[in-house]
């Protein structure tokens, strides 16, 4: 069971999307895991045959019980599944039952994925053919059933407990308060060419290939740790730890209340246009949550942008165990003086939490300043 933040202490097995037996490589989604944040797709990291599970629909484990035994995975892999050999293929679930086990006959066998799915696109149950075990009906056999005859849908179907999403981001918030040592920089970017030149780059854009200036801040961030590391990782027990990658979590507001912050891989690598395209799929999946386990668990930074809130700044609470936070604020018109002149600019307030313990104020500032001069040579983003 992945750790799918500082605040998740276990998760439901939902559905099983892999069988025993069916091979694996790394990046196939194989199970989808109820949170507080929403059902999950979780992503297998090894490659190898399913062997067996080790945990059934239904059950309720801790974060890093072990969900399935790969065969012809990695060594270390192996070594670490060895340890659990003698787990049981059905142990008793702890939470919720899943799959219903019908005393009486004709009763419909279907996991609450499909259940779901079905009652948000009118697809009949009985009428299914279940592909799961003991004829189960599985999301994967309503998903197929509402291609071959699509059906009208309700306006606004979620998969999301805003409740709970609520719980999960006061106990993340307060644990970082209590334990990380924040300190907050501010400076203003002069934004005119940015903005600019992203108009001139749209206005022979079809309106779905346009960029955003959310795109531009991303990338500028990015681009900025590269020169800046100590802002880009993890605060753990044995110190701090460099991020693997620059996947820079992007805060996103989920409609009626709560809050997500996935990945975006690589963001430093990614074009533009890539990067673009990246936060479209992520807005639209996150709002109707359908996250992969790896967006949540990766981000090594997290950047939340206000503007469109019409609020000027934000200073933000760092995500335990990232050491930094960058936030931006809406585009507004100033005074600004160019080359003696007094002159009026697009200006934006960008805003800097970090942890004391990675970092400080030296070369935070630093920091702000590589991501200002970023943005007033967009062309090279």
């Amino acid at each position: 069971m992945p750790s799918l933040g500082a605040d998740m202490e276990a998760g439901t097995l939902v559905e099983w999307l892999k069988r025993p037996g069916d091979r694996v490589k790394r990046g196939d989604i194989v199970a989808v895991v109820e949170t507080q944040k929403g059902a999950i797709e979780i992503e297998i990291f090894e490659e190898g045959l399913i062997e067996r599970w080790l945990v059934e629909p239904g059950s309720t484990v801790p974060v890093g019980t072990p969900l399935a035994l790969i065969a012809g995975a990695q060594p270390a892999l192996a070594a670490k599944v060895s340890e659990v050999a003698a787990v049981p293929a059905a142990p008793t679930p702890v939470g919720r039952q899943s799959v219903e086990r019908p005393p009486a006959a004709g009763r419909v066998r279907v996991s609450p994925a499909a259940r779901r799915l079905a009652a948000e696109r009118g697809i009949l149950l009985e009428r299914l053919t279940g592909s799961g075990p003991e004829g189960t009906i599985v999301y994967g056999d309503v998903e197929r059933a509402s291609a071959a005859e699509p059906v009208s849908r309700p306006a606004a179907p979620t998969r999301l407990d805003l409740t709970e999403m609520r719980r999960a981001i006061a106990a993340a918030m307060a644990r970082s308060k209590r334990e990380i040592p924040h300190y907050y920089l501010s400076t203003t970017i002069d934004l005119t060419r940015s903005l600019d030149w992203i108009e001139a780059a749209n206005a022979t854009r079809p309106p779905a290939q346009r960029l955003l200036l959310a795109a531009l801040l991303l990338k500028a961030v990015a681009r900025a740790l590269a020169e800046a590391p100590e802002f880009n990782g993890f605060f753990t027990a044995e110190g701090f730890q460099p991020g693997a990658g620059v996947h820079v979590g992007t805060a996103i507001a989920i409609r009626g209340g709560g809050l997500v912050a996935p990945a975006i891989r690589d963001a430093d690598k990614l074009s533009l246009d890539e990067l673009m395209a990246q936060l479209r799929d992520l807005v639209a999946r996150a709002r109707s949550g359908a996250l992969r386990s790896s967006e949540l668990s990766d981000p090594t930074i997290t950047v939340t942008n206000l503007g469109e809130r019409t609020v000027e700044a934000v200073f933000g609470v760092i995500y335990p165990p990232q050491v930094a936070l960058v936030g931006f604020g809406m585009p507004v018109e100033r005074p600004w003086v160019v080359a003696g002149k007094v002159d009026t600019r697009r200006v934006i307030t960008a805003t800097l939490a970090a942890d004391h313990r990675a970092s400080d104020g030296h070369r935070g500032a630093l920091f702000l300043a590589k991501i200002d001069r970023r943005l007033q040579s967009p062309e090279t983003l």
